[in-house]
């Protein structure tokens, strides 16, 4: 009997890791358009992540301290990665987006930032001389050619320059962001990393404020969502409660049902999901030629992922340097 109900736990299982996990890739999507809603009300996009790491980071700050149960010490040994994870991976990701998303559709601005994975490919090339796998190369000049078609050289849709700027360093962000991540650490507890991260970030942020370097503007006149006018809290409130704090539990409990590596593989769903509620909300929609090259970007990335997930020992790009898995089974915040 164990054995013939084995299967059906197992797909029971996978059916509801995948459900959280489509859930935690839809309202990360949401980010950007909440962004931009304030944004454009005249909130400065350093305001808008600094609002929005401030209050995330409290709100986890809760169940943080119960993970930790006293093991304050973890703090100290992980110091390293936690300050780095939220400097690079968290304020400037962050920021770097929220610029993009002001010059830019939030589609296009979250597809540059998605070409994080072939900026990896790129780097362990160039670094280690060694030519990838065939998939691995496909599915990264895929990506690039993608690229091409997004920028839109033919002048159809107007791209920013510097917008795609900005984008791209939100995906070399990204990629450090998986560099430091990628050593496994069981110590310290995900929802801690999270949570600690999230507060260094906001500490970034609101120093740099301080010093004059970073422009912080805020408002409080009424925002557009789709065909309502809502005060700014609303969008706010979305910003932190549904594209941060249920984005990063719905992704660490869907990572634990699924693992790390499925898990982020369906996290890609998130630039389809952007690029829905950027329509929904913000009658945002990319032209057809970047829709197009959209579809090869993510058909690139979603090749060098199937190539690392069948990559055996140490020869696949992911476990050479470790840059692919979400470490800690923790998303980043885009």
């Amino acid at each position: 009997m164990p054995a013939a109900r084995n299967p059906v736990a197992v797909r029971s299982i996978l059916g509801s890791g995948l459900g959280i996990a489509l859930f935690s890739s839809a309202v990360f999507g949401l980010s950007g358009s909440f962004a931009k809603a304030l944004l454009e009300t005249g909130w400065s996009p350093g305001a808008a992540v600094t609002a929005r790491l401030t209050g995330a980071a409290l709100i986890l700050a809760v169940p943080a301290v119960l993970a930790l149960r006293g093991r304050w010490h973890q703090l100290r040994d992980n110091w390293v990665t936690i300050g780095l994870f939220g400097l690079i991976g968290v304020a400037a990701c962050q920021l770097f987006y929220f610029n993009a998303v002001a010059r830019l559709s939030v589609g296009v601005a979250l597809l540059l930032e998605y070409l994080a994975p072939v900026l990896i490919v790129l780097w362990l090339w160039a670094a280690s001389r060694k030519r990838p796998r065939a998939a691995t190369f496909a599915g990264t000049l895929l990506s690039l050619a993608g690229l091409v078609l997004v920028l839109d050289f033919t002048g159809a849709v107007k791209i920013d320059l510097i917008g795609v700027l900005w984008g791209m360093a939100a995906a070399v962000c990204l990629a450090i962001y998986f560099f430091i991540t990628a050593k496994e650490n069981e110590s310290l507890p995900p929802i801690v990393l999270a949570s600690v991260g999230l507060m260094v970030g906001a500490a970034v942020m609101w120093l740099t404020a301080a010093t004059g370097l970073l422009p912080m503007a805020f408002s409080t006149a009424d925002t557009r969502l789709g065909p309502w006018i809502t005060p700014w809290w609303v969008s706010l409130a979305g910003l932190i409660i549904l594209a941060t704090v249920l984005a990063y539990v719905s992704g660490i409990m869907a990572a634990r049902a699924l693992g790390s590596k499925v898990a982020s593989f369906v996290s890609l769903t998130e630039v389809l999901f952007a690029v829905i509620w950027a329509w929904l909300l913000l009658g945002e929609l990319p032209g057809a030629i970047q829709l197009l090259g959209g579809v090869l970007i993510v058909g690139g990335v979603i090749l060098v992922r199937l190539d690392e997930l069948r990559g055996d020992g140490g020869t696949s790009t992911a476990r050479k340097a470790g840059a692919l898995d979400h470490a800690n089974d923790v998303e980043p915040v885009p």
